[in-house]
């Protein structure tokens, strides 16, 4: 059976931020894999986003078609009157324009068909316009949700009325994958169920993200994060990490930090008076690319995640394709990668830093043999490599189209 199958998402790698949505790209870039040995399936991403800089014209265009998966990404002006309220209603017309003509580009890319399938990754937008081609051209849609705001800590920023309409999304859906248990229970508490509901989890490069050679020492500890101190509380490690530096001199507490964000400036200046800087305890490596994370990942000895939230964080199966153990939060779905009977790490309470001491303790002196990487790694290539993930999406796609 051959797919044509569109993708639109809310967050995607464009020219100001390579890897923003950079899990939404793993996904498409599985699912075309899995389909391009038997070219059984096309796929065709539409991306458009507010511009964080100067443009020639409202709206400005790139399209790339030598990529794996064609990809039409449009931007627009940020600002026109002055007005919020004003203002966020014309940029809603302008992606709405944008997502257009992508669609009408894409049509004509592919000799003039429709999808088969429209993919929608994130709500809300992206979903309402897969709701309208399913009522307008009745093409089936389904919904790939990622978005932390649905979980319990967060659904008060949506209010009443997006709260509702996302749960009639998904109820409307040909198929609705969450990538995580837990963001599936949260939608469905704020009623937001799917006969046909799968969860189909994040995906890591496991071609990229591989065990180090046997000769490699591993030290010290890694944290890669957006550095948004809400949810990923990096201040906490900061502490915990001068703590343990104070009470146990003899072992190795170096934490490296790769990431940016908004509290960039405000973690250097809790580093600095922690004194954590001064001799090397932590180094802040600023934004890497994937393939440098995963040279840093093959370098350190335990991954040390400390967020008030999170759904499936990409950084821990990456840490486990290359072997590392990883001490985190018992948060959301956290406990999906760390089980609880520790063969794959930690998991403590969030905010408890005392907690977190003991248990970074625990991992940096396990003896040899406590983790076993090749175990960690071969978990990691069976539930999230891009044929693990893609061949799951593939199988929803097959249903929707029985």
């Amino acid at each position: 059976m051959k797919l044509r199958v569109l993708h639109l998402p809310k967050w995607y790698p464009n020219r100001y931020d390579n890897q923003d949505g950079d899990f939404v790209a793993r996904h498409i870039a599985a699912i075309a894999q899995t389909s391009s040995a038997d070219n059984t399936l096309q796929s065709a991403v539409v991306f458009a986003a507010v511009a964080r800089g100067p443009l020639p014209a409202l709206i400005d265009t790139e399209v790339d078609l030598d990529g794996s998966v064609p990809t039409w990404r449009y931007y627009y002006r940020a600002r026109f009157t002055g007005l919020n309220s004003l203002d966020r209603l014309i940029k809603l017309f302008l992606w709405l324009i944008c997502v257009g003509r992508g669609v009408r580009a894409v049509r004509r890319h592919w000799g003039g068909a429709q999808p088969d399938v429209v993919h929608a990754h994130i709500m809300l937008r992206t979903a309402m316009l897969a709701w309208w081609l399913k009522w307008r051209y009745q093409i089936p849609y389904l919904i790939t949700e990622h978005w932390t705001v649905f979980l319990p800590a967060s659904t008060q920023q949506l209010g009443w009325l997006r709260r509702r309409v996302a749960t009639l999304l998904v109820r409307q859906a040909a198929a609705f994958t969450p990538v995580s248990d837990d963001l599936r229970r949260a939608l469905a508490r704020l009623g937001g169920t799917n006969t046909r509901t799968v969860v189909i989890p994040n995906a890591v490069d496991t071609d990229l993200f591989h065990l180090p050679n046997e000769l490699q020492v591993r030290y010290g500890l890694l944290n890669v994060a957006a550095f948004n101190e809400q949810a990923k509380n990096l201040s906490g490690v900061l502490r915990t990490v001068a703590q343990l530096r104070a009470k146990h001199s003899a072992l190795d507490f170096r934490l490296r930090i790769a990431g940016y964000g908004a509290a960039e400036k405000q973690l250097h200046q809790l580093a600095t008076d922690l004194g954590l800087l001064a001799d090397g305890t932590v180094t802040f490596l600023g934004k890497l690319t994937s393939a440098e994370v995963a040279e840093e990942m093959r370098r350190a000895k335990a991954f040390v995640l400390f967020s008030n939230y999170e759904n499936l964080p990409c950084v821990l199966i990456e840490a486990q394709a290359s072997g590392l153990p990883a001490v985190a939060t018992r948060v959301n779905g956290v406990p999906e990668l760390l089980p609880e009977d520790g063969s794959r790490g930690l998991l403590v309470p969030a905010g408890d830093e005392e907690a977190l001491a003991k248990a970074l303790l625990t991992v940096l002196q396990a003896p040899r043999g406590r983790f076993d990487a090749q175990a960690l790694r071969a978990a990691a290539t069976a539930q999230f490599s891009y044929p693990a993930v893609g061949a799951a999406f593939w199988r929803v796609y097959q249903q929707i189209k029985r």
